[in-house]
């Protein structure tokens, strides 16, 4: 026969063990319908009702074997009530990790109150302002240099001379074909050479008086002839005599006035021109043999040595006060749209890590040009140089600032979206993500003024880790750093 005892405590385990049972499918049921409704949220769940089921059967036949080796005489009841709070304690946590990866890892930005600039970035050139540069005028070699490159010269101090024997030589030929061609210029004026002048004067004189006789002459044969002393071909003959003694006093007379035709004297009036424009020549080219400064400036270049062949053209000296100091920008064809008259202008150069030069925007593109690959449009600014800091001729980063303002909310860039209804943010709200349909306005590289629709300090979602779509409704977290 069966003891009463074990028979009773048999039946108890048989109701616990159904009551547990009846428990854990219970919970399976309402952790798997979390677990299911996670997973139609596309979220893994790290334990299943199945896995639930098979925990529970697992205790529970751990629990018995121990029971009915080692604690036979436990009270069963107590025993059944802790293989249910074990059972519960497994279900709880299931529905606790289903519910934690639920939530999508989610980087994340602020809404903030800051300055923001918008500006179009290029590069530049550093140009001297008010630039004197002297090239060789012809190919000679440099003869004397009075300065050095770095010294500051003042105004008509003589900078360097160049070998200037030639232009030497070449202003005095010009000189003299100048002189000839003044006198040539004289004896037109005057009908000749002095000495030719005085030649025709006194033939003239002996023409008026050779006519003079002839007219005498003739008059006496008229009167000759109402006598009869004389016959009409004699007369004739007086006449003819006096003809040609008035001409030849008319020929002098006209050689004294006007013996040069016009095309003869425009033709010394043009050498006389050309006379005067050697000599001018032949004097810039010795003036430009001496080299000396127009202002107070720098040396900032000097190229040449002394005792150096120079080729015409070649640079010789560049000097310029750099206090003030021009900057050439390039400006791409699909920024120059944006540029006015006096934008601020930022200029940094890399030599000089920090350092910030400042002026405003002067000219604007005439017209778009081929720089390397680009086509741009070239605009300059002058800025203050007070240390002499920024050289000629460097290559700079330049910022022209299209515009600027003070205290705007900003967000990150990236947290900025656009459909068919506009743009909008996703703003995390208890752990939601919420849409918020804003306004933007002025913006930079990393970050956009929200002028409507958002509120300071709002945490805004930026993008999933998993790379999913944000949508919103959506349960999120934000993720560690």
């Amino acid at each position: 026969m069966n003891n009463p005892s074990e028979e009773l405590r048999q039946g108890g385990e048989r109701r616990v063990f159904g009551l547990g049972h009846q428990v854990t499918h219970a919970t399976q049921s309402r952790a798997g319908g979390r677990i299911e409704d996670a997973n139609r949220k596309h979220y893994g769940s790290v334990i299943s009702g199945s896995d639930v089921l098979r925990y529970t059967h697992m205790f529970r036949e751990k629990m018995a074997a121990a029971s009915e080796n080692g604690h036979r005489r436990t009270n069963g009841k107590l025993t059944w009530i802790i293989i249910v709070a074990l059972i519960l304690a497994v279900v709880v946590l299931a529905a606790f990790i289903s519910l934690h990866r639920s939530q999508v890892a989610i980087r994340v930005g602020h809404a903030d109150r800051e300055t923001i600039t918008s500006s179009i970035a290029t590069n530049g050139k550093i140009e001297a302002l008010d630039n004197f540069q002297a090239y060789a005028p012809t190919a000679t070699t440099v003869k004397k240099i009075y300065v050095q490159q770095g010294a500051w010269v003042k105004p008509g101090q003589l900078l360097l001379r160049l070998e200037d024997a030639d232009a030497r030589l070449q202003a005095a030929r010009a000189e003299a074909q100048l002189r000839g061609a003044e006198a040539d210029i004289n004896a037109v004026q005057n009908g000749g050479t002095q000495e030719e002048v005085l030649t025709t004067r006194n033939d003239l004189v002996k023409a008026q008086a050779d006519r003079d006789v002839a007219q005498r002459n003739y008059q006496a044969m008229q009167r000759l002839l109402q006598t009869g002393a004389a016959s009409q071909a004699e007369v004739d003959a007086a006449k003819d005599r006096l003809r040609v003694a008035d001409s030849n006093v008319h020929l002098l007379q006209q050689k004294l006035k006007d013996r040069y035709s016009q095309p003869e004297v425009g033709h010394v009036e043009a050498q006389r021109t050309e006379a005067r424009a050697s000599l001018q020549a032949a004097q810039e080219l010795l003036k430009n043999s001496n080299i000396s400064a127009p202002r107070a400036a720098l040396v900032y270049s000097l190229p040449v040595r002394e005792g150096a062949f120079v080729n015409a053209g070649d640079l010789l000296v560049q000097v310029a006060d750099l206090h003030k100091v021009r900057v050439r920008a390039f400006i791409d064809e699909p920024e120059i749209g944006k540029l006015r008259a006096g934008q601020l202008v930022e200029v940094t150069w890399d030599a000089l890590p920090g350092r910030v030069w400042r002026g405003t925007l002067e000219t604007l593109p005439t017209t778009v040009v081929q720089h390397g690959t680009r086509t741009v449009g070239e605009v300059t600014c002058v800025i203050q140089n007070d240390d002499l800091k920024l050289l000629p001729n460097t290559n700079v980063s330049v910022a022209v600032v299209t515009a600027r303002q003070e205290n705007a909310l900003t967000v990150p860039r990236e947290a900025i979206h656009q459909d068919g209804y506009g743009q909008y943010v996703f703003q995390v709200v208890d752990g939601e993500l919420k849409r918020r349909n804003v306004d933007t306005s002025v913006a930079n590289l990393t970050r956009v003024e929200v002028t409507s629709g958002l509120s300071d300090n709002a945490t805004l979602a930026l993008g999933a880790l998993s790379m999913q779509s944000l949508r919103s409704g959506m349960q999120v977290k934000p993720a560690t750093p």
